[in-house]
């Protein structure tokens, strides 16, 4: 699942320096999130880094890209250049 930032965002800046991906930028009016980038921290930490430090806590599940986390787990090695499969379970 990607995340989404609603437009209850302040532009406070915090969450695009946290975000390990880089997914986060800033858009037209507020800041974005590509789906294509973001692992919600999957790889990098276990809660999403932006989700833990915005201020105005609008950053949701975006329910157009809802991923599981063996999805997770895949866009994070297509990012970092590793295979396409999650760790072992154990």
């Amino acid at each position: 699942m990607a995340l989404m930032i609603t437009d209850e965002c302040i532009n406070c800046d915090v969450c695009e320096p946290e975000c390990p991906n880089q997914a986060i930028s800033l858009g037209p009016e507020i800041y974005v999130i590509d789906p294509s980038r973001c692992t919600e921290c999957v790889g990098h930490f276990d809660e999403p880094q932006c989700v833990q430090v915005c201020p105005v806590a609008c950053i949701p599940v975006n329910p157009a890209h809802v991923e599981g986390k063996s999805q997770l787990w895949a866009k994070f090695r297509q990012l970092v250049g590793e295979p396409a499969q999650p760790p072992a379970e154990g």
